[in-house]
């Protein structure tokens, strides 16, 4: 009996320490800071919103791919990735992501599952980090409008078929739609409660997510809908921290603008005691600052209209004491072409710009702590403006012109302002 207690004893030793040792290695939030491994985190990342996609074995799956995009990341330093946990919905839709993660409420494609659990694995491997996000206001990967049709409210419109202001109409009605947030809350205690497959680590202790996130630009679309949008936040983020304690939590909002405006409403939803850092997105051309056929001589106007919207966000996170990252930005090829061949002259000088605020708040020991430009497209050659199944995944989602707002590895100038700031950030970080 002795023999068999030892034998079990150095089976459960082996088994632990087969284990990945997450002591230390989360990201936390301290003081109004990022912290990791004991230090402070400052980072310069990028959207990656097709990484299990491409991580999975199926249908647009491609590992080999993936680690490539994986490991030239690293090589520039990049090691925070904003990801979508997976799509919602039925497939064959144009403009929309597939193949999809949620087919029904409670239904997975599995492929797509392990296509996370493989990212994460690859991530881990590379001290490479994951923010994720689970729901989506837009249409592109189902997220309101999905979980809306199936509790009951009716098809959802598509904007490229009857327009924006017919989709927002429809999708006004999640924030105060309990039945919607019941299926909603049911995926979050599925995916966050998930082991991966390959590390046997529960995704609640796998070091290599740093952040939990509600959703991709989550809104209210109406003032008299705030109300009912902030008490929906602040009931996720308690779901989510009761299911795992060691992530951070964030909302994945755009800021005022992704809060009808409303800076105060802003600073409620990121005061939430489960809320553990702000976010804001900034998009020059898609807000008019800048103009298709103008890019570059709208630079200058687009970095003053930038400088005032990421201040004011910044005095709330200031007097809230919450780090700020501003997860989303971008800005289109020169001429608004798609192809990779064009030049980014425009781009270059609003990626600097924006670094430069990261930076120099960083330096300052400001609450600006990191930023994830829109998006990495690497070693892609989109073959459609619009996308078609069969064709290489982009920083540009479905119901984007492929190449918009994509960096490629072969946008030499933009990467290079890419590297010079993350260097700048990694020696702030020592």
């Amino acid at each position: 009996m002795n023999k068999l207690f030892g034998m079990i004893a150095m089976i459960l030793c082996l088994a632990a320490c087969t284990q990945p040792d997450a002591s230390g290695s989360f990201v936390k939030v301290s003081d109004g800071h990022f912290v990791r491994d004991g230090k402070p985190y400052y980072y310069v990342g990028t959207n990656f919103w097709y990484g299990a996609i491409l991580g999975s074995e199926g249908q647009g799956g491609d590992r080999d791919r993936l680690c490539r995009e994986l490991d030239y990341m690293k090589s520039m330093g990049i090691d925070n990735l904003r990801v979508l946990v997976g799509s919602d919905g039925e497939r064959g839709v144009t403009t929309k992501v597939e193949p999809t993660l949620q087919t029904a409420p409670g239904v997975y494609n599995d492929t797509i599952l392990a296509g996370l659990d493989f990212l994460l694995q690859e991530m881990g491997k590379r001290q490479m980090v994951a923010v994720l996000y689970l729901n989506n206001s837009w249409e592109w990967s189902g997220g309101y409008g999905f979980y809306l049709e199936h509790a009951g409210v009716g098809k959802a419109p598509r904007p490229n078929e009857d327009g924006y202001p017919a989709y927002m109409k429809f999708v006004e009605q999640y924030a105060a739609n309990e039945k919607a947030h019941a299926l909603f809350y049911d995926y979050v205690r599925f995916i966050v409660g998930r082991t991966n497959r390959y590390t046997g680590v529960r995704y609640a202790d796998d070091p290599a997510i740093m952040s939990w996130q509600i959703g991709n630009e989550p809104r209210a679309f109406s003032r008299e809908a705030l109300p009912a949008f902030e008490k929906w936040l602040s009931e996720a983020s308690a779901l989510i921290r009761s299911l795992d304690p060691n992530h951070l939590i964030s909302i994945g909002s755009e800021g005022a603008w992704g809060c009808e405006g409303d800076y105060a409403c802003y600073e409620r939803i990121c005061s939430d005691p489960n809320i553990d850092y702000c976010n804001i997105h900034l998009w020059p051309y898609n807000w008019s600052w800048a103009r298709a056929d103008h890019l570059v001589e709208d630079l200058a106007a687009s970095c003053d209209s930038t400088r005032n919207y990421i201040d004011r966000h910044l005095e709330i996170c200031s007097r809230i004491k919450k780090p700020l990252v501003m997860e989303e930005f971008g800005y289109p090829r020169d001429g608004f072409k798609f192809d990779k061949e064009s030049t980014t002259e425009g781009r270059d000088g609003f990626y600097r710009f924006v670094f430069s605020l990261v930076g120099d708040n960083a330096e300052s020991g400001g609450s600006f702590a990191g930023c994830n430009f829109w998006g990495w497209g690497g070693f892609a050659n989109p073959k459609h403006e619009q996308w078609m199944v069969g064709d290489d995944y982009t920083g540009d989602p479905a119901q984007e012109a492929q190449g918009l707002n994509s960096v490629f590895a072969t946008d030499t100038t933009t990467l290079s302002v890419v590297k010079a700031e993350v260097e700048r950030m990694t020696k702030i970080g020592k």
